[in-house]
């Protein structure tokens, strides 16, 4: 059939454009800055969690105090994601990670002049509002950014953000421990200025302005990221399906019922599994008989197991797909985890734990990409805020639940418990759809 005749003027969607766009250098100038917008993300969730030992001695907290403590920035997170979810799809992707990221320099400097533990509790909570703006918009604005085929590839690298956030956290506490913990935390202020690289090299997104019907603007933002692949570039205006501020309640109603049910619980589940280890780990370690500077040791060793996770599983999830992918590295992740459960001497602990890092680090990045596809344009932003929010609930539930658990239960009863919440999340990744190599709508 000869296209020109039925489309003379070569429109397409913005999707098609993407499908036909190869990556170029734009992308990458977008792609390093958003990805160092996600290790900010993961600095400042972990550094603190390496503080809360010496924060707990000065205030003079318990176990459960200290969890809760902890848990205060997740708390923050819960209504949090779901306004910056609505404030996406209405002011735009941009915007939002320009607030989110300018604004949260505010709050390390409040927590380091924290006179009490309910005032630094306070400031964590607000902390968690402010800071969930980028973590809700970081991997759909991402995954609208990049062309079709290597968008299941990029978004997972995208994901191992997360580790070197992690290695940095370690790194600053090792650093500057002489220091105290209010100088560490107050330091998180200067990562505000990210903002202006967000502003200078990340367009907004096409989709979202096409979406809002802004063709001008969504023809301008594809110029700028495929350069001069194409002479011209004509989007095929299509009947608008947010011409008023799209509603949460969409997510719930078909064609996304299901889904949305079945990535709750992939959220919570994962996210508890995950973060009651993570959030926990220096004193499981402390149980196992490892100093603290050797607990910090073996995180970061751990922490570097990560990398080849997200390196192996961007590779498999462009051979195999999203489905597959996420089922073989939780399915393992969920087995290291019995094992580390079970480890014996160090070598055992070393082993499973690089294990557990390795697989479900890998998974949680082919997750990351695959949350905001089962959505379209119009439902992206709501159905990734929710899907953050049922992380957040887990996030602040698991480190109070565990720290009871600890004050009573023995490593190995521990860690089972919190195991078993992968095998759920495997079991609920059957019932989602493969993502692998279609347009985004």
């Amino acid at each position: 059939m000869n296209t020109s005749t039925k489309n003379p003027n070569n429109e397409k969607t913005v999707g098609e454009w993407f499908a036909e766009m190869e990556f170029s250098s734009a992308h990458w100038y977008a792609c390093i800055t958003l990805f160092i917008a996600f290790v900010i993300e993961s600095w400042e969730m972990m550094i603190f969690i390496f503080s809360s030992a010496e924060i707990g001695a000065e205030f003079g907290l318990s176990t459960t105090e200290i969890g809760s403590l902890i848990g205060a920035l997740f708390l923050g997170m819960i209504p949090g994601a779901l306004i910056w979810g609505k404030l996406m799809s209405q002011i735009g992707r941009k915007k939002c990670m320009l607030l989110s990221i300018g604004l949260y320099g505010i709050f390390p400097l409040l927590s380091a002049f924290s006179p009490t533990y309910e005032f630094l509790w306070g400031v964590r909570f607000l902390c968690g509002v402010v800071l969930s703006g980028a973590l809700v918009v970081t991997f759909p604005y991402f995954e609208e950014l990049v062309p079709v085929v290597s968008r299941g590839k990029a978004t997972v690298y995208l994901s191992s953000g997360w580790p070197l956030g992690v290695l940095i956290a370690v790194g600053l506490t090792a650093a500057f421990s002489d220091q105290g913990w209010r100088f560490i935390l107050g330091l998180g202020s200067v990562a505000s200025l990210w903002s202006l690289a967000i502003w200078k090299f990340v367009p907004e997104s096409p989709y979202w302005l096409a979406d809002k019907g802004l063709y001008s603007q969504a023809k301008a933002s594809l110029k700028q990221l495929s350069m001069s692949q194409f002479k011209e570039i004509h989007i095929q205006e299509t009947e608008l399906v947010s011409k008023t501020p799209s509603s949460f309640i969409k997510i719930f109603h078909q064609p996304y019922t299901r889904r949305t049910i079945v990535q709750t619980i992939i959220n919570f589940c994962f996210s508890w599994g995950y973060w009651a280890m993570a959030s926990w780990m220096p004193i499981l370690l402390a149980k196992k008989g490892l100093s603290a500077p050797e607990g910090l040791g073996f995180i970061a060793l751990s922490t570097l197991f990560m990398f080849p996770g997200y390196i192996s599983a961007s590779y498999m999830t462009g051979r195999i797909g999203r489905k597959k992918t996420m089922l073989t590295y939780i399915l393992i992740a969920a087995i290291a985890g019995f094992g580390f459960a079970y480890s014996q001497t160090q070598s055992e602990m070393y082993f499973w734990n690089f294990t557990l890092s390795f697989f479900s680090l890998g998974a949680w990045g082919v997750w990351n990409t695959w949350l905001g596809e089962i959505y379209n344009t119009s439902a992206r932003g709501h159905g990734v805020a929710w899907g953050i929010s049922a992380q957040r609930i887990a996030n602040s539930v698991a480190p109070i639940a565990i720290g009871a658990m600890l004050a009573s239960t023995s490593f190995l009863q521990t860690v089972m418990f919190i195991s078993m919440f992968f095998g759920v999340t495997f079991i609920s990744a059957l019932f989602l759809p493969e993502t692998e190599g279609q347009v985004l709508s």
